[in-house]
C-alpha cells in the first residue's frame, strides 16, 4: 500500500539506525520530545528506541487531546447528563472510559442511567439530534487542531439546519500554547523538571496549521522542531535530522512529512475555525496547570451551541488521584514504569488516570507494546 508499507520496512530501518548511531556524537546526550500522541504509539508499537543509540533518549509528551483532558471538564458532562434526563451526551469513544470525580467516568454515568452515548464523527452528533428532536443533544468535543474544523462545521450545519436542540461542550486546544509553555516553564516544583534538545512536531495538526507556527519556537527558544510522519520511519528520519541539527548548532523548522504539510496549512479549515471559534484566555491542561490561551470557545454569533452557556454549567478545577503520575508523564519528567500503580492497579482494561485510557496514551502505548522490556533477563 503507497504510503504505509515502505514506511514500515525493517531492512530500511536498520540502514537508517545505522545512520543515526554514525550521527549521533558519543560525547553528549540527546533529549527529544515527540508532541504527537499518534507518534507515540508508533515509537512503542514499533520498538523504535531500540534501534536508537543509548544516548538519544525519547520523551513523551502532552501530544494525547484524552490525557490532557482535566477531570473537570470530564465532570461538566457527567454532571449535566445525571442532572438532565432530557439531556443525550456524546462523544468519542475513549472519552467515556477517561476516569472522573467519585469514581465515575462517563461510562460509569451511563450505567447510573445518564443518557451517554458513543458517536464516530461530529456529524454523528448533528444526525442524533436530527433523529430526537425532543430530546437535548450535546457533544462533548475534543482534539487539537486536527479535530475542530469538524465541530467548526457541524455547528454551523445546526445553524443552517435550525437545530435548536443541538449544542457543543468544546474542550479544542492548541498545540503551540503547550509548547510554549513547556519551554517558558520547563520546572513544575511538584515533579521536577525535563531537559529538552528539540521536538518532533505532530503530523495530522500540522496538516492544518501549517509548519510555519513552530518558526517562533526555533528561532526564540533555540529548539529545532521536524514535523515527522506517524510511520515508524518517519520518526525515525525525523530524529536524524534532530540530531544533525543539534550538532550543527541549527534551530530551524523541518518538515519530514512533505507528503502532507506544507508551510501555509490547510487555509480553508483554519477560515472555517476562525469563524466559529475564538481563543479562550486561559484553558487547564492535566500536567501543564493553567494555559493561557491555549483552547477555543464559540463565538458569541454561535452563544445558541454553546452547550456551557445554553445549560449554566462551569467548569470546576479537581485535582488528579494522588497514585496517579499523568500529569508528570505527560510533561516527560516521568515514564510509565516511574508510576507504581502501572500495570497493576492500572490497565487499559481499568484506568486510574487518562494516559492509560486512549492507544495514544504514553502508559497504554508501553502497557501494550513496551512491558517486555521492563522484565530482567535471566541468565539460564
Amino acid at each position: 500500500m503507497k504510503y504505509v508499507d515502505e514506511f514500515r520496512d525493517g531492512g530500511l530501518a536498520q540502514k537508517l539506525a545505522t545512520a543515526i548511531r554514525a550521527e549521533a556524537d558519543p560525547a553528549r546526550e540527546y533529549a527529544f520530545m515527540e508532541f504527537c500522541g499518534g507518534h507515540t504509539h508508533a515509537i512503542s508499537r514499533y520498538g523504535v528506541t531500540d534501534l536508537l543509540p543509548p544516548n538519544v533518549r525519547m520523551i513523551h509528551g502532552p501530544g494525547c487531546p484524552v490525557c490532557v483532558l482535566p477531570i473537570g471538564r470530564i465532570d461538566m458532562a457527567i454532571g449535566l447528563a445525571l442532572a438532565r434526563p432530557e439531556v443525550i451526551v456524546c462523544t468519542y469513544g475513549d472519552c467515556l472510559r477517561v476516569p472522573a470525580s467519585d469514581g465515575l467516568s462517563m461510562l460509569k454515568a451511563k450505567a447510573r442511567g445518564a443518557d451517554i452515548r458513543m458517536v464516530y464523527s461530529a456529524a454523528d452528533a448533528v444526525a442524533l439530534a436530527q433523529a430526537n428532536p425532543a430530546r437535548e443533544v450535546v457533544f462533548f468535543a475534543i482534539g487539537f487542531e486536527t479535530t475542530t474544523p469538524p465541530t467548526a462545521l457541524v455547528i454551523r450545519q445546526a445553524e443552517a439546519l435550525g437545530l435548536n436542540n443541538f449544542s457543543v461542550i468544546c474542550n479544542h486546544v492548541l498545540t503551540p500554547s503547550a509548547i510554549v509553555t513547556i519551554l517558558e516553564s520547563p520546572e513544575v516544583r511538584e515533579i521536577g523538571s525535563v531537559p529538552l534538545d528539540g521536538f518532533i512536531g505532530p503530523a495530522h495538526v500540522s496538516t492544518i496549521i501549517g509548519s510555519r507556527p513552530y518558526a517562533f519556537f526555533a528561532e526564540e527558544y533555540r529548539k529545532p522542531v521536524v514535523i515527522a510522519g506517524f510511520e515508524p520511519l518517519d520518526v525515525m528520519q525525523a530524529v536524524r535530522m534532530l540530531i544533525r541539527q543539534v550538532n550543527e548548532g541549527r534551530a530551524e523548522v523541518e518538515n519530514e512529512f512533505t507528503r502532507a504539510v506544507t508551510e501555509d496549512g490547510n487555509l480553508k479549515a483554519q477560515a472555517l475555525v476562525s469563524d466559529v471559534f475564538e481563543l479562550r484566555r486561559s484553558f487547564e491542561w492535566r500536567g501543564l496547570h493553567e494555559v493561557p490561551y491555549s483552547a477555543l470557545r464559540i463565538r458569541a454569533r454561535f452563544a445558541a451551541f454553546d452547550a456551557e452557556a445554553k445549560f449554566d454549567i462551569a467548569y470546576r478545577s479537581v485535582a488528579d488521584n494522588k497514585a496517579c503520575e499523568c500529569g508528570a508523564i505527560l510533561r516527560g519528567v516521568k515514564k510509565p514504569t516511574d508510576c507504581r500503580i502501572f500495570g497493576t492497579v492500572c490497565t487499559p482494561e481499568n484506568p486510574m488516570g487518562s494516559c492509560m485510557v486512549s492507544s495514544e496514551g504514553a502508559c497504554a502505548a508501553h502497557y501494550n507494546y513496551g512491558r517486555f522490556r521492563d522484565i530482567p533477563v535471566v541468565a539460564a
